[in-house]
């Protein structure tokens, strides 16, 4: 049971953390900006004393990006579980509305302690980070959904 349950957050980490990814990159390249997460992540990486190739940051960007994902997903899943909010769309969109506050806060930080200043709207950047969250909490509540109606 505990595997099932570890494999179904995966999955839904999976697709919420790539539907929230897909937005980003999408509001990134029409608005010709750097709103890309796994990128920012990695030149957060360069900025530390972290010896790494350019390759291997990349792969930690991408991997830690997803770790969070699943995060934020285990976090649903005990407020569900512990029937704080239930499964439904307006719980979805509080989820991802708390996600995009706190993954903006978390942002602020990881500028300023690797003394990144990439050359980007940070307003911007801010703005579409909330809507992505909010992407990501829908998804990840439709994905969670699904075992629970068959």
């Amino acid at each position: 049971m505990i595997l099932y349950l570890l494999i179904q957050l995966i999955l839904v980490a999976i697709g919420a953390t790539s539907a929230m990814t897909w937005f980003s990159y999408a509001v990134s390249k029409s608005f010709r900006e750097l709103y890309k997460e796994p990128v920012l992540l990695s030149y957060a990486l360069q900025k530390t004393n972290i010896s790494l190739s350019k390759k291997s940051q990349d792969t930690w960007a991408w991997l830690i990006h997803y770790i969070i994902g699943f995060l934020f997903v285990m976090g649903y899943h005990i407020v569900w579980v512990k029937d704080i909010l239930p499964i439904s769309p307006l719980s979805a969109l509080i989820l991802g509305a708390i996600s995009g506050v706190i993954g903006i806060l978390s942002w602020i930080v990881i500028f300023k302690m690797t003394d990144h200043q990439p050359p980007i709207d940070f307003k911007g950047y801010y703005i579409q980070l909330f809507f992505a969250h909010i992407i990501f909490g829908v998804v990840a509540t439709a994905l969670y959904a699904i075992p629970l109606i068959f």
